[in-house]
């Protein structure tokens, strides 16, 4: 899996940093999965090496402007392009009104479905509300001026490394049983034998996992939603020293991003959703904020518009 940040800056766009997005590319998939979707996110998707066709999921973590005005230009625009065979729409449950309402009133009427999935009683639970042959999707509620939600993006167990030198000297054929062998079936060779492939493959090997957590302040809720994850995209709006402005407006410092990987024992921190106080010039710039962070949880990363990274597995020793 590979994650791409669109838009990295909190509140207003700056020249640059947009307002919050970022894609996930899936792994032997050429799904997209977009969470968030501020004003311009169309417009950095040209900019990138992604495509809008692309788009099969949108995640809305919540409904602030700059998580969501980019929303009904950006479905306007794939109904246009007419190469989308459907998109399913996750956040709050207002999100549906706010897409109906701007589609109507601006007499948008896409070619292809759109299907809007609340997720408020999942968040919940925070059960499973959506799943695959290969990924779970999961959510949380954070802590917030109006309702918000992280989600958590987990591939399931695979098999086990296929031992080859084992087939070979059991004399079973190179070809296509050996796939079938790989996945952990059953298969009856030619000679009568019946093989079972869990034999042939070493332990089941743990998916990669991704948590997108926008916007809170710190909550322990977050640490349980993001427990072992390989990687943790976390808002940074505010410095340490602006601590008592985090609280009043309910988003987080780097330190407290930085306190919920460490405490969620994740295997690697990326900060996004940073103040435009924090520009180039400032008494405290960006790489301040990654200090801060650093000095809590080393394994951090700064987002920037356009970064692409793959996401690895976890060390033990994060």
């Amino acid at each position: 899996m590979q994650v791409t940040f669109l838009g990295t800056s909190s509140g207003v766009p700056t020249l640059s940093r947009n307002v919050s997005a970022m894609a996930l590319r899936l792994s032997q998939r050429a799904d997209l999965w977009l969470f968030d979707c501020g004003e311009g996110t169309q417009h950095q998707f040209f900019r990138s090496k992604l495509r809008l066709s692309q788009i099969k999921k949108i995640f809305i973590s919540h409904m602030h402007g700059d998580h969501i005005f980019g929303l009904p230009g950006l479905l306007a625009s794939i109904g246009l392009s007419g190469n989308s065979n459907g998109i399913e729409i996750y956040g709050p449950a207002s999100l549906r009104e706010y897409i109906n309402g701007a589609m109507r009133s601006s007499y948008s009427k896409p070619s292809y479905p759109i299907q809007i999935h609340s997720i408020e009683e999942a968040s919940k639970t925070k059960s499973i509300f959506l799943e695959d042959k290969d990924l779970t999707v999961k959510c949380s509620p954070l802590k917030h001026r109006v309702p918000a939600f992280a989600y958590r993006v987990e591939e399931k167990e695979k098999p086990g490394r296929f031992n080859i030198d084992k087939a070979r000297k059991l004399k079973i054929p190179p070809g296509p049983i050996y796939s079938l062998l790989q996945s952990g079936q059953t298969v009856k060779l030619h000679d009568g034998r019946v093989v079972d492939g869990k034999d042939l493959c070493g332990p089941p090997r743990k998916g990669l996992s991704m948590v997108y957590c926008t916007d809170t302040v710190f909550t322990e809720l977050a640490i349980d939603l993001a427990k072992e994850a390989d990687l943790l995209i976390h808002e940074s709006t505010f410095s340490h020293a602006d601590s008592k402005m985090a609280y009043e407006r309910g988003h987080s410092t780097s330190t407290m991003a930085a306190q919920t990987a460490f405490e969620a024992g994740v295997g690697q921190l990326i900060l996004t959703h940073l103040s435009p106080r924090y520009a180039p010039g400032n008494q405290f710039s960006a790489n301040d904020l990654l200090n801060e962070a650093r000095s809590i949880f080393p394994n951090t990363l700064l987002a920037k518009d356009f970064l692409e990274v793959e996401i690895k597995k976890r060390c033990n020793s994060s």
